[in-house]
Order: C-alpha cells, then sequence, then structure tokens
C-alpha cells in the first residue's frame, strides 16, 4: 500500500493541516451514499417497513473467499509514518463500575444491500467528530471490492432484534483509503461514513384530505367501516365513501334516492380517460399510492400502475386507480370512509449527541492492550457455531508485536489480535485504553479478518488495518463533512 509521510499534531486533528505531496497520488477517496434528505429517508423505510422484517432478513457479510487466509509474518514491528495522535471520545453514557466488561453505548450495526441484492449486515461505532455524525467500520462494510459503494446503508446503533432504540442513522458521504477504493488493497480496509440526523417512525396521526395530499412524508389510505346514515351523510358532504355490496346490485344513476357509490380499480389510462364529478365511471377520488413487500408485489396481478421494479428508493409500490360504480344497494352491503393516516416521524438529532462518540487514535506502536466489541454470527470453519449476531461480544489483549501479511487480500502490514470472533464482527472497533466506566476508548482499528493459525478448524486470530497518517487523513476529511435532518419538527419529510 502507498505510504505518504504526513506530519500531524499529537494534540488532535482539528488544528491539523493535511496535504498531500503536489507530484503524489491522492490517499483518500470519498464517495456519496445518499446525500438528499428524501433518499435517505426511503432507505430508513425501507429496512423499517413491516417491523423491521428487511432487516430480520439480514446476514452478516462474508468474505469473498472460499477459504480462511493464512497470516504470514512481515518482520515488520509497524513503524508509524508520523507523530502519534489521539482526539477524545464524547459519551452520554452514565460512568459506573463493574466487574464484566460494559458494552458501549456507541456500537451497532450497519446494514445494506450488495450488487446481488442481498441484505447484508456489518458490526460499527460511532467515532467522535467535529458534527458529530461519523461511523466507523470495515471498508468493505461500505465498498464492494474497492469499487462502488453499496446501496441503502443505515447505521442501527445498539441495534437488537429488528429494534432501534436509539433511531436509525442514514449514510450520506463515505471515506476511505485511496488504495481500497482504487485497487481493493485491504491494508486500507476501514471507512468513515457521515450520516444524517437519526429518525424514528413515530405515531399515527389522521388528517383531512387536504393535509393528507400535502404531507411529503409516510402516508396511506386506511379504510373504516361505517354505517348506512354515515354513508349517506359522508356522499352528501363529498367524503371519500364507498360501499361493497352483494352480487344482486344493479346498476342505477347517481341521482337514483336508493343508489349508492362503489369504486372499481382501473388502469391507469383508464382512469385518464375518466371523467370528473358523479357519474358511472367518473373517476373516484385520487390515485392512493400503496406500499408493498417484495413479494406483495410480484403476487399483485390488479389493474393497478406497479411500475417495472422498485422506485428510485428502492421501495416496491402499486398505484391504484378508482373509477365510480353506482347501484342499487342489493343484500348484504357494507360501507367505507377513508381515513387519510400519516406517519409522524421523530428526529432524534445527531449521532454523537445521541449515543456519543468513541476518540480516534494512530501512528500508536504495536503490543497494546486493545478491546475489540462486534456481532460475531458466521460459523467456525469446522462448522460449529457459537454466536448468533444478535447481541456484540468482545474480545481484549494485546495486539501481535510485529504486523502481518496476507496475500490473498493484498495486506502488506495488518496488527492482529488473539480472538475466537467470526465473521459479523467485521468492521467492529478496536479500542485503545477503553475506560469500563465510562464506555469509551480510542478506536486504533476495525475489524476486517479472520484466520485459523493453528489450523484446527476454529478462528484464533482477527486483524486490522493499522490506523496511521493517511488513516488521519481520511478520517480528518470525513470529519468536516456535513450532514443534515432527515424530518422535521411535524414528522415532514425534509429536501
Amino acid at each position: 500500500m502507498k505510504r505518504l509521510l504526513i506530519p500531524l499534531a499529537a494534540v488532535g486533528l482539528s488544528a491539523a493541516v493535511l496535504a498531500p505531496p503536489a507530484n503524489a497520488a491522492p490517499n483518500w477517496a470519498t464517495d456519496n451514499l445518499l446525500p438528499k434528505p428524501a433518499d435517505a429517508y426511503g432507505a430508513a423505510a425501507f429496512w423499517l417497513d413491516s417491523n423491521g422484517a428487511a432487516l430480520k432478513k439480514a446476514t452478516q457479510y462474508n468474505l469473498d473467499s472460499k477459504q480462511v487466509p493464512k497470516l504470514v509474518s512481515s518482520g515488520s514491528k509497524g513503524a508509524p509514518d508520523g507523530k502519534p495522535g489521539m482526539t477524545g471520545p464524547t459519551t452520554t453514557a452514565k460512568a459506573g463500575a463493574s466487574k464484566n466488561v460494559n458494552l458501549p453505548k456507541t456500537i451497532g450495526k450497519v446494514f445494506f444491500l450488495d450488487s446481488k441484492g442481498q441484505y447484508r449486515w456489518c458490526s460499527a461505532t460511532s467515532i467522535q467528530s467535529r458534527n458529530r455524525n461519523l461511523v466507523a467500520t470495515s471498508g468493505h462494510c461500505v465498498y464492494e471490492h474497492g469499487d462502488d459503494v453499496y446501496q441503502k446503508w443505515i447505521f442501527i446503533p445498539g441495534y437488537y432484534q429488528g429494534r432501534a432504540p436509539w433511531g436509525v442513522y442514514v449514510g450520506a458521504y463515505a471515506f476511505t483509503a485511496y488504495d481500497l477504493d482504487t485497487y481493493d488493497d485491504y491494508d486500507g480496509d476501514y471507512a468513515f461514513v457521515a450520516v444524517h440526523n437519526g429518525f424514528m417512525l413515530g405515531a399515527e396521526k389522521e388528517v383531512s384530505f387536504k393535509e393528507f395530499k400535502d404531507f411529503a412524508g409516510d402516508k396511506w389510505v386506511k379504510p373504516g367501516e361505517i354505517s348506512a346514515s354515515e354513508f349517506r351523510k359522508c356522499v352528501l358532504n363529498l367524503g371519500q365513501c364507498w360501499s361493497v355490496g352483494a352480487k344482486d346490485a344493479q346498476l342505477a344513476g347517481p341521482d337514483h334516492p336508493d343508489a349508492v357509490v362503489e369504486k372499481v380499480e382501473v388502469s391507469k389510462q383508464a382512469y385518464a380517460a375518466a371523467r370528473t364529478g358523479r357519474g358511472q365511471g367518473f373517476k373516484f377520488g385520487e390515485p392512493i399510492v400503496e406500499h408493498l413487500t417484495k413479494t406483495q408485489w410480484q403476487a399483485y396481478k390488479g389493474p393497478g400502475d406497479k411500475g417495472t421494479g422498485p422506485d428510485k428508493r428502492g421501495n416496491y409500490t402499486v398505484i391504484h386507480y378508482y373509477t365510480q360504480k353506482w347501484v342499487k344497494p342489493g343484500t348484504e352491503r357494507k360501507y367505507y370512509q377513508a381515513h387519510y393516516i400519516l406517519g409522524i416521524a421523530k428526529d432524534m438529532g445527531r449521532l454523537g449527541d445521541v449515543v456519543g462518540g468513541q476518540g480516534f487514535s494512530w501512528n500508536q506502536p504495536l503490543n497494546q492492550p486493545v478491546t475489540v466489541f462486534g456481532y460475531p454470527s458466521a460459523p467456525h470453519p469446522d462448522g460449529d457455531r457459537p454466536f448468533s449476531g444478535v447481541t456484540p461480544k468482545w474480545c481484549a489483549g494485546k495486539t501481535g508485536t510485529k504486523s502481518w501479511q496476507v496475500n490473498t487480500f493484498r495486506v502488506e502490514t495488518h496488527q492482529v489480535l488473539k480472538c475466537s470472533m467470526t465473521p459479523g464482527a467485521d468492521g467492529g472497533p478496536w479500542l485503545l485504553k477503553y475506560n469500563n466506566g465510562k464506555r469509551t476508548g480510542y478506536v486504533n482499528g476495525v475489524t476486517s479478518m479472520y484466520y485459523d493459525n493453528d489450523e484446527n478448524g476454529r478462528i484464533d486470530y482477527i486483524s486490522s488495518a493499522i490506523f496511521d497518517g493517511e488513516t488521519a487523513d481520511v478520517y480528518n476529511k470525513a470529519n468536516y463533512a456535513a450532514t443534515k435532518s432527515v424530518v422535521g419538527p411535524n414528522g415532514e419529510l425534509l429536501k
């Protein structure tokens, strides 16, 4: 991996001016994820829809390798490329004494779609930044083969079985090492992602049709059964109401004293050709957009507009068009009225203000104590699966005295730790100076790869890129990324 010697102030990054030599290739890369709030909302809704069904469906990321790679000693002590430095953490957790390792509030899972449309997740942590909006994880949990970024990338701190206790934070901008982005070089297997303000989908609120039509957020129409007298009143007041009757119903004009209206779903073209007002075959209300799961969307065979696939936000929808059918009541008729419902989302604020952020360190010597967190899930090479991926786990110990090579993924200098966590822990933070009471430390690596070094069918080592001056430069670029709120104070979708 290309190493650029860049002096850094040991007191922190905020005052450092980082600039590569004029004749050198850049040592950082940045890509857009979902910078627009409307797209960010759509990605979050995709994962949260149907009580988090997509979240529960996701599986841990797996390295694109048919076998566990082998470690080879590089003989290097991983000498830093500049002065060591640290930037301090922030915390919202209450300090407390415990004999056990306390899990940091900052850790969680990132979710994304890979190029095959598979639902994936990795581990990650909130990390301190100027705008309190940064997530640290592995580069391969943001970039696919060091090339394109994954789709619908979100971070959920404290994730547990489809729940997002502190909200969903959608990725806006991704930053990684130039060599990972360009050459798929795992010496730079880390990424910092600037995320929008978090939000949670809140309670339902019934509103008028005008408010419903003007609202830019999540909304739907819910039918409610009413009596025949309520139906007649609704018709007189020009409300959205209809009936469902028996097979013996006969057509009638809209002015017939006993006439009731049914709605008939038609194609977009038939709806566009229909007249407006009261009458047989006239338009019935505005088109209704229905959000569906992929399975429901595929199963739908009606005349509504399915489009050609998911919309630009990845949501599966059908637009329903209706015309009027006026009939005599007949027997066993039921009456319905439209209720216009808004899904009021709640802005949770900036990630770092909600859960805090771990510190960041670079150019630290090897053979230091670290505490590593993650959500291991995959089985060991021998098939045994001791971890579920549901709850976070941890390893603690000193990193190796020398750096290591992994020829499979162009790794020349990784730091290693004896640890039995399996894939799923990818992207989890390696924390120096972890304070068990405050639940904070300094991110000095993120889990990248796994090894069965004694070849007994069990993972026994994990590795991370060495955070050096180049990593500090990438972090510094991410540190200044500005992001936005996705929803407004009234739950409306912002632009």
